[in-house]
C-alpha cells in the first residue's frame, strides 16, 4: 500500500513548523523579558521618586509645625498688651 503524498508532505513539514513556532515563541519570550525589565527600572525609579516626596512632605509637615509654634508663641505674648504700646 503506498503512503499519502499529502500525509507524507505534512509530516515533512512538522519538523519546520516546530523550528519556526520555537523561534517566535524564543523572540516573544525575549520581548516579554526586555519589557519586563524596563518595568522593573521604571517601578525602582517611582518608588525613589516616592521616597523623595515622602521625606520632603515629613520636612514640610516639620517646617510647618515650628512656624505654628513660632506663630502661637508671638500671638501669646501679644496677649493683654494694648495695641498702642510699643
Amino acid at each position: 500500500m503506498a503512503e499519502d503524498p499529502i500525509a507524507q508532505g505534512e509530516a515533512a513539514a512538522l519538523p519546520r513548523r516546530f523550528e519556526e513556532t520555537a523561534q517566535k515563541n524564543d523572540r516573544e519570550f525575549g520581548i516579554v523579558k526586555s519589557d519586563l525589565t524596563a518595568l522593573r527600572l521604571q517601578v525602582g525609579n517611582l518608588d525613589q521618586k516616592l521616597g523623595n516626596f515622602i521625606e520632603e512632605t515629613r520636612e514640610l509637615r516639620q517646617e510647618m509645625n515650628r512656624n505654628q509654634a513660632q506663630i502661637i508663641e508671638l500671638l501669646s505674648s501679644l496677649v493683654g498688651k494694648s495695641p498702642d504700646a510699643s
